[in-house]
């Protein structure tokens, strides 16, 4: 028979996400109200748990939050296999607070990790959050949704100046391997072309279509690029790999100023080009988000509680289960090609 847990942490890796501090209050209401366990926040992530810096957390903790952006735990890039000694590091802090399950709400690297401390024995069970959409196994992770508002409500604004001044705008957005937001967002927009990781990039194609658009009398076009596209020749993705982070992924940032002055010479039409950056995770979550978080909270509180360790929540189709994180951290999800083949109908 599974024991039950009489006592769950919780922690936030990784980058910030909309929709954490929703997540975090789904797993402390579900835990202390249904199953009457006590709760042990930490801080700052993977860096709190080797360190031992850790808080009680109540249902009076969390009351508030739900609308709030960022993490109130905090979170950081350390890494238990980066800048400890895997489990020996967290072992410590484990114990004394007497924790005997462990959620574990971050992305890709964040769930890694977490998949090979479950793999030493701890018994982890694992939230899907990022921007990018791109973790396997689930159809969907929180924060992905504000993200594609915020990165839509930014292409509208910058049609009208791009309207006004007769330019062609390059907007990038976030996506360091997969193109979800991009495609997202650009269709939502209804961007002029959209270019993602999971296509090479065609720029003489991209000129011709913008030539095109023009020709019918349309003096202005939006292009929509994500950070991690690989311009023509193969230089790396972004105008700079502003060296790793903790996890070993390079830092992203200004293909988009690369590709600019290639399509200005092609197209003969003044270019310009906007980096949205941090501002797409930053700030309140959608409603989407935040009903989506929390339900992975409670979702991952009651797996917890349960005895069932070495999973992730995922969602599929509009049902919560629970699959293995190695399944999750299997790949890297991409674009699905019929998605994308909608996008470029209406291209130009």
């Amino acid at each position: 028979m599974t024991r039950r847990a009489g006592v769950i942490g919780v922690l936030t890796a990784g980058g910030d996400c909309p929709g954490l501090n929703a997540c975090i209050r789904g797993v402390v209401g579900r835990a202390v109200t249904d199953h009457d366990v006590e709760v042990v926040g930490i801080r700052n992530g993977w860096e709190g748990l080797m360190r031992g810096h850790t808080l009680p957390l109540t249902r009076d903790s969390v009351r508030g939050i739900i609308g709030r952006g960022g993490t109130f735990l905090g979170t950081s890039r350390a890494d238990p296999y980066v800048h400890g000694d895997g489990y020996e590091s967290v072992r410590r802090t484990i114990e004394a607070n007497g924790i005997e399950a462990l959620v574990v709400i971050g992305g890709d690297g964040t769930l890694r990790s977490a998949l090979r401390l479950a793999e030493e024995g701890l018994p982890v069970v694992g939230v899907p959050k990022t921007i990018d959409n791109d973790i396997a196994a689930t159809d969907i992770t929180f924060g992905f949704d504000t993200a594609v508002q915020i990165a839509t409500e930014a292409i509208d604004r910058i049609a009208t100046t791009a309207e006004s001044h007769n330019r062609v705008m390059l907007v990038e957005v976030m996506g360091r391997t997969k193109g979800w937001i991009a495609t997202y967002a650009g269709i939502a927009a209804g961007a002029d072309a959209i270019l993602v990781p999971e296509e090479d990039v065609d720029i003489e194609e991209v000129a011709r279509v913008l030539r095109t658009r023009h020709r019918h009398g349309h003096t202005y076009s939006i292009v929509v690029v994500a950070e991690g596209v690989r311009p023509p020749g193969g230089v790396g993705g972004g105008v700079a790999m502003h060296g790793l982070d903790a996890f070993g992924f390079e830092r992203l940032g200004g293909v988009a100023y690369q590709l600019a002055p290639l399509l200005e010479e092609l197209t003969g039409f003044e270019t310009r080009v906007t980096v949205l950056g941090h501002v797409q995770r930053g700030g309140t979550p959608t409603a989407f988000d935040r009903v989506l978080a929390t339900r992975f909270g409670a979702a991952a509180a009651d797996l917890a509680v349960g005895g069932q360790h070495g999973v992730m929540v995922a969602l599929h189709g509009t049902r919560l289960v629970a699959v293995p994180l190695a399944d999750a951290c299997a790949e890297i999800r991409g674009v699905d090609p019929e998605l994308f083949g909608v996008a470029r109908t209406f291209f130009g």
